[in-house]
């Protein structure tokens, strides 16, 4: 795993100026050639006072935090890149109270700040593929005293072995609305692993191979067919949810599933640079 340190990023992001210079490197590239004027070979200098570059040859202005979370943002750049940073380095999740206290902000602002920064993490659209889990859960909400669900919201994840994670914030765990996604998101080539939860029982004839174990029979693994990745998953999501945010609403509940799905899927990489390059991309 590729170490990012704080040190090592606050060589890279000193100021603001450093962090401008980022968001147009990553955007532009190295622009060479003015979109109105058509020189080809002219350079971008830095307006003064303002955020944004202009053509040398024609005055043209480029703005780079146009379309992206930044724009028209009352907060530094160094704030924002700083709680970037803090959202990539935490394996549990950063909290909007935590954000306010380090950098000096009101809720509502560190609240948005963290609202921004989660649409980066947007799960993709890729099928998954080869040996699969999947499985349903409740988050939120309690337990009663007839130990049925209260306002608990159900989720629905798929992960491959040793690969990504998908999961999605379902109105139900039927089959009318587990199938369709099934289909949307694991390869027909795939070896489904799961329970004996009714939704699947027809995706054999669906064309899938699959396995079940029988949790009711406390049978959890059975040479190599098991659910214990996709369990493994809801356990770090379930504690983290509990001890960073306590409490997450249904309205916001996928884009906090899509949080840690990206922590899950880029769980092998420095994730500060590639969260960084996402911000400078119009959202």
């Amino acid at each position: 795993m590729s170490r990012y340190t704080f040190k090592r990023f606050q060589e890279l992001y000193p100021n603001d100026d450093a962090c401008l210079d980022k968001v147009f490197e990553n955007r532009f590239g190295d622009l060479t050639t003015c979109p109105k004027c058509g020189v080809i070979g002219t350079k971008f200098y830095r307006v003064k006072k303002r955020q944004c570059y202009a053509c040398m040859h024609c005055g043209y202005q480029l703005h780079p935090l146009a379309g992206t979370i930044f724009r028209k943002s009352h907060i530094s750049l160094t704030d924002w890149f700083y709680a970037i940073y803090q959202f990539s380095v935490s394996k549990n999740g950063v909290s909007a109270k935590e954000l306010e206290r380090s950098i000096g902000v009101t809720y509502k602002t560190a609240w948005r700040m963290c609202k921004q920064i989660r649409i980066l993490m947007a799960q993709e659209n890729e099928k998954l593929a080869g040996t699969v889990e999947m499985d349903e859960t409740y988050i939120g909400g309690r337990h009663n005293m007839h130990n049925k669900f209260t306002k608990k919201s159900p989720v629905f994840g798929i992960v491959e072995r040793n690969g990504r994670v998908k999961a999605e914030h379902v109105k139900s765990t039927g089959s009318r609305v587990l199938l369709p996604i099934i289909q949307e998101s694991v390869d027909m080539d795939s070896t489904i692993n799961s329970d004996e939860w009714g939704a699947y029982r027809t995706l054999a004839r669906r064309g899938y191979n699959h396995t079940t174990v029988n949790h009711s029979t406390l049978e959890y693994v059975r040479g190599n067919v098991h659910t214990n990745t996709i369990e493994g998953f809801w356990s770090q999501l379930k504690r983290s949810i509990d001890g960073t945010y306590h409490a997450v609403s249904p309205k916001y509940l996928q884009s906090y599933l899509n949080q840690f799905c990206f922590y899950y899927n880029f769980r092998d990489v420095a994730v500060c640079p590639i969260l960084l390059e996402l911000a400078t991309k119009p959202v």
